[in-house]
């Protein structure tokens, strides 16, 4: 643990030929959360704005994530060709242009077009852990991003509440301004900051891609990549339908909404940190396990107390605080495996893992929104947490049941 982080601190901050500092890192990371948690809060107000329904607005959560499932498939190979750093430049001048878009869009549907493009923003998450895993072995690669993303859990801490006050005071627009101000000063650190990581292949783009089979074909990475997208997917199904519960069920105001809405990142931080300092220690499959049954506790606690007609906002948004902290336990560890189960496609295993992750936070996301209304109140929310998690906790028991089998053969 110690040469972890004296290795952390050995990078020079600001060389782009030395690999990218922590510090950049957790920013990459904190932006691509930051610009798919920010505007949240100011969902009901935007849809007033455009003149148009609830769930049509909130699909600018799910193609965005949708988006970023598929950027992904592609910018993994990409970067295993042609490196890390060129990906997340023009991954970043992409999300800048499109936030301008979304600001003066005249329609809904130029807004969300916009708001599809932004999701390049999402290459900077996904490389940012590539680019951990270029460094690092397995248990090292899952201890060093925990430490980024445990920094990285401060902005969905801060973003929401933030973009709540901003709606409140100025207009849901000057939200995607600070958007866009982020991004820039993002896009200037990675610049300055993100050296190539990757080693060079001589490899054909075709080429590349035709190695997806490889990672397809193995048991080992499918664990890995359903535990983290079904225990993600409780989180991302939370962003579809929590601006709505917040507004229509508890009748918050944007800033309050804001304020309530970060409870999932306190325990993320939580996670994260525990998965810094322990992952080397206990190993990523046990670190899975017990995020997975973290995940489940929060969403059978809360759907049990609304169940029994004792909802509140403090055990809505509180349980979810045991959700971040599964989640805090369970991605980086998931990814870091996922990542080390072919190391010579790190680029491809991380695009493709975060496909699946984000693809099905999509889905989840968009039925979450047409499930909801003012009569169902927040359970098909509840329900759909509560059954991704344990669907997490199966995909972790067949990796940990398929390892025993083997070391019993071996």
């Amino acid at each position: 643990m110690q040469a972890i982080r004296e290795d952390l601190r050995a990078v020079k901050l600001g060389d782009r030929n030395t690999p990218p500092h922590a510090i950049t890192l957790v920013v990459l990371a904190g932006m691509s959360a930051c610009a798919m948690n920010m505007f949240l809060p100011s969902l009901p107000a935007m849809a007033t704005h455009f003149e148009t329904d609830y769930a049509v607005m909130q699909l600018s959560v799910a193609i965005y994530l949708g988006f970023s499932a598929v950027l992904q498939i592609f910018a993994g190979p990409i970067s295993d060709k042609y490196g890390r750093r060129p990906v997340v430049l023009w991954g970043l001048a992409i999300f800048l242009i499109a936030t301008v878009g979304c600001i003066y869009a005249p329609t809904i549907e130029v807004f969300l077009f916009f708001r599809m493009t932004q999701a390049a923003v999402a290459t900077s998450m996904a490389l940012s852990r590539a680019a951990v895993r270029d460094m690092y072995a397995q248990d090292q690669a899952a201890s060093i991003i925990g430490y980024v993303t445990m920094g990285m859990a401060i902005v969905p801490m801060i973003s929401p509440a933030l973009g709540g006050l901003l709606d409140e005071w100025f207009g849901w627009q000057v939200v995607f301004w600070a958007l866009f101000t982020i991004g820039g000063i993002t896009f200037l650190m990675a610049l300055g900051d993100m050296g190539e990581t990757a080693r060079p292949t001589e490899k054909s783009l075709t080429a590349q891609f035709a190695e997806y089979p490889e990672l397809i074909r193995s048991q080992r990475f499918w664990g890995y990549a359903l535990a983290s997208g079904f225990c993600s997917g409780a989180f991302f199904a939370y962003l579809g339908g929590a601006p709505f519960v917040g507004r229509e069920v508890f009748g918050m105001s944007p800033s309050v909404l804001g304020f309530y809405f970060g409870a999932p990142a306190i325990g993320y931080f939580v996670g994260n940190f525990i998965t810094g300092r322990y992952a080397i220690k206990f190993g990523v499959n046990r670190m899975i396990f017990w995020g997975c049954i973290a995940n489940a506790l929060g969403g059978a606690i809360s759907l049990s107390v609304f169940l029994a007609g004792y909802g509140t906002p403090l055990v809505f948004f509180g349980m979810m605080t045991l959700v971040g902290l599964g989640n805090g336990l369970c991605i980086p560890n998931a990814t870091a495996g996922m990542l080390s189960v072919r190391p010579h496609l790190a680029g491809t295993a991380s695009g493709f893992g975060g496909a699946i992750m984000i693809g099905g936070g999509a889905g989840l996301s968009a039925w979450v929104g047409v499930l909801l209304t003012p009569q169902t109140g927040a359970f098909p929310l509840l329900w759909m947490m509560l059954i991704t998690s344990l669907l997490g906790l199966l995909s972790i028991l067949t990796v940990i049941r398929r390892e025993k089998v083997l070391s019993r053969h071996s």
